[in-house]
């Protein structure tokens, strides 16, 4: 990212500090002048004519939040027949504000994901998506997709988002009256299984505009470690299977992070907590993520806000932005954050420990960034040189902290092929290959750089990176300690193939 880029991202983020108090409309209204029109929102749409996916042209990391909650995630009245929909019962701010507080956290991408229930589809379709148009007129700056946090069969809740295009209403109507499990009235329990889920993931797949589908708080209900609730390995390896391209990946950092300024939990994980803030099926090196990766798949992490209700105002979040970010490689159009979500091009932090990572791999004159895969020819053994780049915080952050990276590591295991074990949830190669300090990294411009070698490649591998603000070997299940105390970044893997 150019210093150009970083500086007009730290200016669209005003009176921060000021704007974390406010919950009401007209202060976030007030907060989005100059309001400009509709076209606004489209324009960079016609620069995308051309531009074919993968064409690099134009991208940078842009930082987004995939799980916002709005005050249509309200309540059902289902004493009479059609249920009678209340808003605001389990979220409370308008699509707008979500928007407002958005921009001036240093998103330019957001979207709107409210919970279902009996008939939600029809809520969704006549009452939201209207206000998410006024949203985007309100605030084009920031790029607002439309779905749902989609009440998935036989598992927790998950992302549904929805390309932008003049019919994407429709297609979260389709999905949502016919898939979510909640939307049947009288209750369907058919629709509560795994293969309608299946079902789901096809009919998705098919779609000319396929969606993307990733999972929420994966372990929320798991009751200890490597013991797993809702969600399962097996059900992720047979979604992943039926829709790649939908299918793609969890939550490595879940919302609700705020929980412990009001002496809850972190994430709200009540039963088996987070590890730095992060969801053991990622925090755990050689775990499940690791087990995933290491069959060959393309199954990415993300970190959100899952906001509902501020702690400030009594609740577990913070503002979508506030505390943590998922950044995407990609230019500031709707199909290019998808084509990055798709793609891995993807690395997410917490309490803006740092503005910018890239992690490449590179040898016999090849190179591979995050979500790429790099090929060597086994004829000749490769030395594959990692490098690693990240820019700190210029500035205070959300709390008016100047937080430092203590260290970073360097992550790398072997891909072996599909697990014979649908249940597996451990990759025995994945390890800490490298630990790197203040003394390891130097400056170069804005950046520090890190370089690393790994000797004599032979196997298909991938590498990823993490990095901290505290001096814990790994991150260690959390307490109430204070989230901006805790803070982490992680990148997704590149990956290394040799034939």
């Amino acid at each position: 990212m150019s210093d150009k880029d970083l500086k007009q991202a730290e200016q669209s983020r005003i009176s921060r500090r000021k704007l974390v108090k406010y919950a009401g409309v007209g202060a976030t209204l007030a907060a989005a002048s100059p309001v400009v029109g509709a076209t606004a929102a489209f324009a960079d749409e016609e620069e995308e004519r051309g531009k074919k996916p993968g064409d690099s042209r134009g991208r940078t990391w842009r930082a987004g939040d995939h799980h916002v909650h709005s005050e249509y995630s309200g309540e059902f009245d289902t004493s009479s027949n059609p249920p009678k929909f209340h808003k605001g019962a389990d979220a409370v701010y308008p699509i707008v504000t979500n928007a407002i507080m958005a921009k001036n956290f240093g998103l330019t991408w957001a979207m709107c994901t409210d919970h279902g229930g009996p008939n939600h589809s029809k809520v969704n379709l006549e009452q939201a998506y209207p206000d998410l148009l006024r949203s985007r007129k309100l605030v084009p700056e920031v790029l607002q997709f439309w779905g749902m946090e989609f009440d998935a069969p036989s598992l927790d809740h998950h992302t549904l988002m929805i390309p932008r295009h003049e019919d994407e209403a429709k297609q979260l109507f389709e999905l949502e009256s016919r898939f979510a499990k909640y939307d049947a009235f009288p209750s369907d329990p058919g629709r509560d299984t795994e293969a309608k889920m299946i079902e789901f993931l096809k009919v998705a797949r098919n779609m000319p505009l396929k969606p993307i589908v990733i999972a929420h708080h994966a372990s929320r209900s798991a009751p200890g470690l490597g013991v797993y609730g809702q969600d399962t390995p097996r059900e992720f390896r047979n979604g992943n299977n039926v829709a790649p391209d939908v299918y793609i990946g969890f939550e490595g950092a879940p919302g609700h992070q705020a929980g412990p300024l009001n002496g809850g939990d972190r994430g709200g994980y009540g039963n088996y907590p987070t590890h730095g803030g992060f969801d053991q099926m990622t925090a755990r090196v050689g775990g499940l993520w690791d087990s995933l990766l290491g069959e060959g798949r393309r199954w990415w992490i993300t970190a959100t806000s899952d906001s509902h209700v501020h702690w400030t105002r009594g609740g577990s979040d913070f503002w979508p932005g506030e505390y943590s970010k998922t950044h995407v490689l990609a230019r500031q159009d709707y199909a290019d954050i998808m084509d990055g979500l798709r793609s891995g091009r993807i690395w997410v932090g917490t309490g803006d420990l740092i503005q910018s990572l890239d992690v490449t791999a590179g040898a016999q004159d090849r190179k591979a960034e995050m979500g790429e895969t790099i090929t060597l020819s086994r004829r000749n053994k490769s030395d594959v040189e990692i490098e690693i780049r990240f820019r700190p915080l210029d500035g205070v952050n959300a709390n008016g902290d100047r937080p430092e990276v203590r260290r970073v590591d360097l992550i790398v295991g072997n891909i072996t092929g599909p697990s014979a074990d649908v249940n597996a949830d451990t990759n025995p190669t994945t390890k800490v290959v490298a630990r790197f300090g203040p003394r390891d990294w130097r400056r170069q411009g804005a950046e520090y750089v890190i370089r690393h070698t790994l000797r004599d490649v032979e196997q298909d591998m991938y590498a990823r990176v993490r990095g901290t603000s505290t001096d814990e070997m790994e991150p260690l299940a959390d307490g109430l300690e204070s989230p901006w105390d805790d803070l982490w970044f992680y990148s997704n893997p590149v990956f290394v193939r040799v034939r």
